[in-house]
């Protein structure tokens, strides 16, 4: 069945153009791994830690600049708050050839022991968010791919930066979806006791958008991981905002790690880089 244009009703916007409808970027626009951030500003913080690097595309709070960092080409694109754009970023990306993504942001942690301005590196999500459950059944984890986390904790140690891996659960609000008080004080059914009850579970931090890039990008078989700078300290009331380059730099090494990651599993016929294989 089709319309009075010929097209079907399965077809997309302008499925003969390679450039996609939200993000505008088309296959030659991007490298193979690219970064994403939420807030469009923080595009110039990363970029500015490259070798160089040229914006290609602006739509929206889609914003994307290609370059390269230690002599390997990487690419950053904006997503703006909230996994439903994040999620789209992530289809139109994969579109045009990316197999990687990072998700480089800030965070509140729920742990005493983590200071401001330290890095979480995702290796799950709790998937407080809507966006994953139209893309597979609730009880599907949200996991980060081996080599983005083992490329990310190795990025960490050659900075010499503090960080902790684990659980992060991904909401679907700033406010009542992370326990904080609405307008006026509202409370939202059970936000008095959703810190704690993370916290009891070892979930390291929340934010907003990595439960969605990871669940994507696994149906997908691409490959994703998360970094966030600790903003606030949601159980000490510490807040500051540090850290964020220190995520950009640790996410955009990780992208050369893990070039290099591939070369070694090439040399040696390997599908999985391992331990045993050496950088």
């Amino acid at each position: 069945m089709t319309d009075e244009r010929g097209a079907s009703p399965g077809d997309s916007e302008d499925p003969g153009d390679e450039v996609q409808y939200h993000v505008e970027v088309g296959p030659d626009d991007v490298a193979d791994a690219v970064l994403l951030p939420g807030n469009p500003q923080r595009v110039d913080t990363i970029t500015g830690l490259w070798d160089d690097a040229e914006e290609v595309a602006s739509h929206r709070e889609y914003r994307t600049a290609t370059g390269s960092y230690d002599g390997t080409p990487i690419s950053v694109t904006s997503t703006g708050i909230g996994s439903p754009s994040a999620a789209i970023a992530v289809e139109e990306l994969a579109r045009v050839g990316v197999d990687t993504f990072v998700r480089v942001g800030s965070c509140g942690a729920i742990r005493p022991e983590m200071d401001v301005g330290d890095l979480v590196i995702t290796t799950g999500a709790v998937r407080q968010e809507g966006t994953s459950d139209e893309y597979v059944r609730e009880d599907y984890p949200a996991a980060a791919d081996g080599e983005v986390v083992s490329a990310l904790v190795a990025a960490a140690e050659r900075l010499g930066y503090d960080y902790h891996t684990g659980v992060t659960m991904s909401a679907d609000s700033f406010y009542a979806g992370q326990g904080r008080p609405g307008f006026e004080g509202f409370e939202a059914a059970g936000s008095a006791e959703l810190v704690a009850e993370l916290r009891e579970a070892n979930v390291k931090n929340i934010e907003m958008e990595a439960s969605a890039i990871l669940t994507v990008a696994s149906v997908y078989v691409l490959r994703a991981g998360a970094v966030c700078s600790v903003y606030a300290n949601r159980v000490t009331g510490e807040f500051r905002t540090e850290g964020e380059s220190r995520a950009s730099e640790t996410a955009s090494l990780a992208v050369a790690l893990l070039a290099r990651m591939d070369e070694v599993k090439r040399e040696a016929g390997a599908d999985r880089w391992h331990a045993g294989l050496s950088l």
